[in-house]
């Protein structure tokens, strides 16, 4: 169910899974905090299931044989690892949670609304998407790198963390490259930064945390408010962690903007986005 054929091929990634010494893991420093629980369970539904969304961007991108090639045998390959190291972790950090039936209830309802047509506009604003999605992914396990004093969490989202940033990278040079040939007004990139980044309800995120949930609350009605409460409830655990200035010049660097203009205006998003976390 979540195997993939790029799994299969040999694929020169920078780290294994087997570099992560799990048997390892500090039984006094692994969290406490729910919020942390519920993250990880939840991201490593969502990276495991990376072939699907990955199928979705190669049909978008079909011609484009740079994109195609790179998403089918490097980034699915990786983040098939990420999701798969996860998933380790958390078996070994918190056995008593049934990884395997609540994936399998996430995947039955994820499989079935993960479509290309949700996709942006044009080859460069699907790219432009893709760059705050990587924003959120690299900074997210950032965050929860310096947050842990499990030294084996630590360097596994250390590690996640850094292969996200290169994502990151990647998917900017694609955007360039398609950008110059739309034309795309910086209007037209912001919006489509400012609608992914204020997607608070994405699908993928929404659905794994139900399914953790749901394993952890058995004959429980699931409600969306649930879901509201775990992400404020996130907000202040990570207020003091979480990469702001990171996250901000990774953003607006699809914007094209010159280092003044930079210079200038990350302090006051930094400060702003802070407020946003403390509220």
């Amino acid at each position: 169910m979540h195997e993939s054929s790029a799994s299969s091929r040999s694929v020169s990634m920078p780290w294994s899974i087997d570099d992560i010494p799990f048997q390892n893991i500090d039984r006094d420093e692994i969290p406490t905090d729910w919020q942390v629980f519920y993250m990880l369970a939840s991201a490593s539904f969502v990276e495991i299931t990376s072939n699907l969304y990955t199928g979705n961007l190669v049909a978008f991108y079909q011609g484009d044989d740079e994109v195609t090639e790179w998403l089918s045998h490097q980034w699915e390959a990786e983040e098939l690892q990420h999701g798969a190291a996860l998933k380790r972790y958390v078996q070994s950090a918190w056995p008593d949670f049934d990884w395997e039936a609540g994936y399998r209830n996430f995947f039955a309802e994820y499989s079935g609304c993960c479509a290309v047509d949700l996709l942006a506009a044009t080859p460069a604003l699907e790219m432009a998407a893709r760059c705050v999605v990587e924003t959120g992914t690299a900074t997210f396990y950032r965050a929860i790198s310096d947050m842990t004093d499990e030294p084996v969490l630590k360097q596994l989202t250390a590690q996640i963390s850094t292969d996200e940033v290169r994502h990151f990278k990647n998917f900017y040079h694609f955007f360039q490259r398609h950008h110059e040939r739309e034309g795309n007004s910086r209007f037209a990139v912001l919006r489509t930064l400012w609608d992914r980044a204020t997607e608070v309800d994405v699908e993928d995120a929404f659905l794994a945390f139900k399914h953790v949930y749901l394993i952890m609350n058995p004959g429980t009605e699931f409600k969306p408010g649930a879901y509201d409460t775990f992400r404020t409830s996130v907000g202040k655990l990570a207020k003091h962690h979480y990469p702001y200035d990171m996250a901000t010049r990774m953003i607006l660097k699809p914007l094209d903007l010159s280092p003044p203009v930079t210079r200038m205006i990350v302090p006051p998003i930094v400060s702003a986005a802070k407020l946003l976390f403390l509220r």
